[in-house]
Order: structure tokens, then C-alpha cells, then sequence
């Protein structure tokens, strides 16, 4: 699997644990979702992606969109 992939997964993922934390335990874990959608928008403008760089570190072989 790409780290492109990886990385949709894991945004997913912290999305998806945002909203039932936010539903489960306090709404103010909304701002989990809010931090992962702001940075999905700056990556897809600058091609920056911290979770990136970590999965490549990781042993992930890169993707068209985070070189």
C-alpha cells in the first residue's frame, strides 16, 4: 500500500474518532475532526503531509501526490 492510501485511512480514521468522541464523550472533541480536515485542505495545496513523511519513514513506498 502507498503512503497515499495509508494516509487517507488514517485521516479517516481520526475523522471517524473525532465525530464519536465528540458524540461519546465531549463535544469539544470535534476540534479532532476540524485539525484533520484543515489539514487534508493544506496538503492538498502544498503537497505537505506530516503523516506522510511518517509512513514513508515507516517502510511505505511514495504515491503520486506526497513525493
Amino acid at each position: 500500500m502507498t503512503a497515499d492510501r495509508l494516509v487517507f485511512v488514517f485521516a479517516g480514521c481520526v475523522v471517524l474518532a473525532g465525530i464519536a468522541l465528540a458524540q461519546f464523550v465531549h463535544p469539544r472533541w470535534i476540534a479532532l475532526s476540524i485539525f484533520a480536515g484543515l489539514n487534508m485542505i493544506q496538503a492538498a495545496f502544498t503537497g505537505f503531509c506530516p503523516a506522510a513523511m511518517v509512513f514513508k519513514k515507516l517502510g511505505a513506498k511514495s504515491g503520486a501526490a506526497f513525493r
